[in-house]
């Protein structure tokens, strides 16, 4: 066992002589044994190390026991004391258990009293390392990071993740632009058997032509002008783990058929290289095309399709789960507050043109709309008027007592809005511009551009 994730026990006591005896008591427990020569001491060495019980002693100078037990319960909670009182010490004895102490002893006594009493100790703390073990495990073993959400789509995407993820199959994840396919493949990585090890992500759509086949199978030195030592390339760096090919239908027919080479075979085949070399990966691919209209037109390898598409994940866009909006602004919200930013919660109002969006660029929109409201927002909760035109623009149902019209265009969306913020305020311009978070000249603006008549300038 590492000393580190021993039983840690601590003595403490004025006499030199105690600590040398309790400490010979314990000699062959097995524990991590520190000591303290009074309260002062101990106080400093707990904030250095981890301590699970203490031994400490009721009469010492400068710091007596029971002062150090008393901020021992304020700072360490958790922390099981036995206290050494004097003879006929019932009073302090009744005192320490007031405290907080979970036992004591009357000097002098037997060494062998004070072992079954750590010994106890030693056994619950046990009791709570398993405990902490168990809710580990089943905390790694439910692991979702970033993917928020508890709507009935959000639950079975989960449950299908955890299903896929105990397996060694290929995964093909789809989904639009902006969905979290990467935190889905970070998912099946986090629940596969290969989670200790490496997962490799590879934006196929951010690595030039020229390069790609490099990065991807790597090459030997002198393979290619400025190759002046050899690359393994990122497939052979997630040997023995998880490799995510991002915008698998980016590929090149050339590399798509090395490709899949390497997935029938199990080998890379370096560029330049004579021969090749064995690897073991679990593919997961991901992409926002339909690889199966790809395939029919001819642009993607029908034999490759067949091979990445063993399982399938379909990420749904975030118009169709509107009610983890909420959940997921609030999310990025604790993400991105600062010291710097007064913002530290959202308004009802806000929220509400939050579900009235059609979010076409899904959770990544969200995630940006939430960072600039915290940077700009000037007050301690985020207002419609922080969230950006194509938010703001679009009058909610709950703001101005009327609903939007399904596909109406940004313009349409914008008279709209600007309408009804009119409406609200009795044609009121100034009062119009405020709600709308602009400028009043910008509203002029726009109220000859769309024809709005009927205006009072005060």
């Amino acid at each position: 066992m590492d000393d580190q994730s021993k039983f840690s026990l601590i003595f403490v006591d004025d006499e030199p002589s105690m600590l040398r005896l309790l400490v010979e008591t314990f000699a062959e427990a097995g524990y991590r044994i520190h000591t303290a020569g009074g309260g002062l001491e101990a106080q400093d060495l707990l904030k250095q190390v981890r301590i699970d019980a203490a031994v400490v002693d009721l009469a010492m100078p400068q710091m007596d026991g029971l002062e150090l037990l008393k901020r021992i319960r304020q700072e360490y909670p958790a922390l099981m004391v036995v206290m050494l009182t004097g003879q006929a010490g019932v009073k302090e004895a009744v005192a320490a258990i007031k405290l907080g102490a979970d036992d004591f002893l009357e000097k002098p006594f037997s060494p062998e009293a004070l072992r079954v009493r750590v010994a106890q100790f030693f056994k619950i703390w046990q009791l709570k390392e398993e405990n902490r073990r168990l809710r580990e495990e089943v905390k790694n073993q439910f692991a979702f990071p970033g993917l928020v959400g508890n709507s009935t789509a959000m639950l079975k995407l989960k449950e299908m993740i955890a299903d896929a993820g105990r397996t060694d199959s290929t995964v093909l994840i789809q989904g639009e632009t902006g969905t979290g396919k990467e935190l889905v493949a970070r998912a099946l990585h986090v629940h596969s058997p290969r989670a200790k090890n490496k997962f490799v992500p590879v934006d196929c759509a951010a690595i030039s032509e020229t390069v790609i086949e490099s990065e991807l199978f790597g090459h030997i030195r002198g393979a290619f002008t400025g190759a002046y030592t050899s690359v393994p390339g990122l497939i052979r760096s997630a040997d023995k783990g998880t490799l995510f090919l991002d915008e698998v239908g980016e590929l090149s027919p050339a590399i798509q058929g090395k490709l899949l080479r390497t997935v029938q075979e199990r080998e890379v085949r370096p560029v330049g290289g004579s021969r090749s070399d064995p690897v073991d990966v679990r593919l997961l691919a991901a992409t926002n095309r339909n690889l199966a209209a790809e395939v029919a037109d001819g642009r993607f390898r029908e034999d490759l399709f067949y091979r990445l598409n063993v399982l399938t994940i379909n990420v749904p866009p975030l118009r169709d789960n509107p009610e983890d909006i909420a959940l997921l602004a609030s999310y990025f919200l604790k993400r991105f507050a600062t010291d710097l930013s007064p913002v530290r919660d959202i308004s009802r109002a806000a929220l509400e043109y939050l579900a009235n969006y059609n979010w076409p660029g899904n959770v990544r929109e969200l995630e940006n709309i939430i960072r600039r409201a915290v940077a700009l927002g000037r007050g301690n909760a985020i207002q419609p008027e922080d969230l950006p035109p194509p938010i703001f623009a679009a009058p909610t149902e709950a703001a101005y007592g009327r609903g939007c019209v399904a596909g109406s265009s940004l313009a349409a969306y914008e008279k709209t809005a600007i309408q009804n913020a009119l409406a609200k305020n009795s044609q009121n311009r100034a009062k119009a511009a405020k709600i709308l978070g602009i400028g009043e000249a910008t509203l002029y603006r726009k109220i000859k551009k769309y024809g709005i008549l009927g205006i009072d300038d005060g």
